[in-house]
């Protein structure tokens, strides 16, 4: 599970794609001051007309790549065709966030750019594009060595103003991918929104930039917005054993970010059985203020023994928030705090408000929510809701908590396991280590607890001997059954991801019973969030798990 800087590859001289080689002459082309020049490529063109209308379109990506584009040109691709090539936007071409240029289709339909060996579309050292309604496939060789969409910097400086749109990338080593190749270069502003990466190699989308400085953090890319993308079946390299590959959403290098309303779900299938660290469905790492809200991430996969979880807080992550997401049926964690890295950039995050069920099935070393890291500090595990279920011989619990922690609060969460522990905690830790309040530890084998070397089958001895789940004089937390439920949400109901049912999300008929098990989140000075998992309004002190008061049927 140690995080390098993945994906921090050589770049080939993508301004070098335009032709591959061959010299195509640049013809000027008059301009339209207003709204800037449309130009039309269609199979049935003709790379000797001005490319102007429908009626006179160019035929080739190839002819398309000698225009310099400028501010509020479009080039539009005729829908339902295919176009065989790549198509390059370099530093001689330029749009901005009034003015971006636009690549795109027209008519009916999506049109297709098939790449062969190349990149899809490469955009090299400028900004101001928009990407939108295109489907954008890789062969073989792409498969193996190429971005689908890549957007790279090599610049001093944030390159503002990048959309992705509508568009779906398939059979390339990264789906979308967002690189700063230098110290300080990088984008900010950028909007990824509907869209679909899959079938890819080493991830569906990522972001990156340079190595991590702990004592002097730097980020490639600022305010990065990834919404409403689907991210499945980018299966890893069998052949990577040094970095992890498979993963669906990465954001990496990045100073505020957000990851919503997006499903990351059959990932990771043939990543290496050697690797030392693996995939995850949606993560981040070596980046702040980065909120991962309303997503699902299921059935995601590790070909070796390490990672294959949901969702994950990474190295380097600070001020971040992992919030309203459900996460079921993956090899590993479904939601993982972790650092391996001797510095303290880990701190301050929060896990509040998810929903876990049935994770680590393949992996038992893992669990429904765990923490793993010695630097972690300051992290806030509030208002989770989190069934673990054998699966076999696989038998894991609903929090596993490594050893040598620091600054980590786990309070008002529902913890159901079928078998005993349902809280694995491989520390003898202090309450200044691990703070326990107003838990709910439920299997019908009893509220079983390991502790370090103990294990303890009731509550009462384990706080006696530790201190854990008390409030002052006041013992907190239970062992009684949450009597969870499966809700569905119709798809035009309240549904925190925005795109469907919720799965039979497992909630609690019993939440007003165990309401007196709680603590008030604000007399230890932490925020309860304004709403629970399904959107419900929260008022006065709330009880326990993702949906403190059972909703209605």
């Amino acid at each position: 599970m140690r995080r390098r800087s993945i994906y921090r590859v050589g770049l080939c001289a993508l301004a070098l794609l335009a032709g591959c080689g061959v010299h195509v002459p640049h013809v000027p082309v008059l301009e339209n001051p207003r709204a800037g020049r449309t130009f039309y490529l269609s199979p049935d063109g003709d790379d000797g007309d001005d490319g102007r209308a429908p009626r006179t379109a160019w035929r080739t990506l190839r002819r398309a790549d000698a225009v310099r584009l400028q501010p509020g040109d479009r080039l539009l691709l005729k829908g339902g065709t295919r176009f065989p090539g790549t198509l390059s936007i370099g530093p001689g071409d330029a749009g901005n966030a009034r003015r971006p240029v636009v690549i795109g289709s027209y008519g009916t339909g999506r049109a297709v750019i098939a790449a062969a060996g190349t990149r899809g579309i490469g955009v090299y050292d400028t900004s101001g594009v928009v990407v939108r309604d295109l489907i954008v496939a890789g062969d073989a060789t792409s498969y193996r060595s190429q971005d689908g969409v890549g957007f790279v910097s090599d610049l001093p400086g944030k390159l503002p103003y990048l959309r992705v749109t509508g568009v779906d990338v398939s059979g390339f080593r990264n789906g979308i991918r967002l690189h700063g190749g230098r110290e300080g270069s990088g984008f900010r502003d950028v909007v990824v929104d509907d869209c679909a990466v899959h079938g890819n190699r080493d991830a569906g989308l990522v972001s990156d930039g340079p190595a991590f400085d702990a004592h002097a953090p730097g980020y490639a890319h600022e305010r990065v917005t990834v919404s409403k993308v689907v991210a499945y079946r980018n299966d890893g390299d069998p052949g990577a054993a040094g970095h992890n590959t498979g993963s669906g959403i990465v954001l990496g290098s990045v100073r505020q970010g957000v990851v919503e309303g997006s499903d990351a779900h059959d990932n990771g299938a043939s990543s290496s059985p050697r690797a030392v660290e693996g995939p995850e469905g949606i993560w981040t790492y070596d980046s702040t203020r980065i909120v991962l809200q309303r997503n699902v991430a299921h059935d995601n996969h590790s070909g070796s023994r390490v990672d294959g979880g949901g969702f994950d807080l990474d190295n380097n992550v600070s001020h971040s928030l992992m919030q309203y997401n459900l996460s079921y049926g993956n090899d590993g964690a479904g939601f993982l705090a972790f650092t391996a890295v001797p510095d303290k950039a880990h701190t301050d995050n929060t896990i509040r408000y998810n929903i876990g069920r049935d994770n680590a099935r393949k992996l038992a070393d893992y669990g429904g929510i765990v923490v793993v890291g010695s630097r972690i500090g300051s992290l806030a595990i509030y208002q989770n809701t989190v069934v673990a279920r054998a699966n076999g011989s696989v038998r894991a619990p609903a929090l596993r908590l490594r050893p040598r922690l620091g600054a980590v609060s786990v309070r008002n969460n529902v913890f159901v396991a079928d078998g005993s522990p349902v809280v694995a905690g491989q520390g003898d830790f202090g309450t200044s280590e691990v703070v326990m309040q107003g838990n709910d530890y439920h299997s019908p084998e009893g509220p079983g607890v390991q502790w370090g070397e103990r294990r303890y089958s009731d509550l009462a001895a384990w706080r006696k001997e530790t201190g854990q789940e008390t409030q002052g004089r006041r013992a907190t937390g239970t062992g009684a059954d949450p009597c969870l439920a499966e809700v569905r949400v119709p798809a035009a109901g309240r549904d925190p991801r925005g795109t469907g049912p919720t799965l039979g999300a497992p909630t609690s008929r019993c939440a007003r019973a165990l309401a007196g098990a709680a603590v008030d989140l604000r007399a230890v000075g932490i925020d309860a969030g304004p709403v629970d998992y399904f959107g419900t309004p929260l008022t006065g002190t709330p009880g326990l798990g993702a949906v403190p008061v059972a909703p209605k049927a």
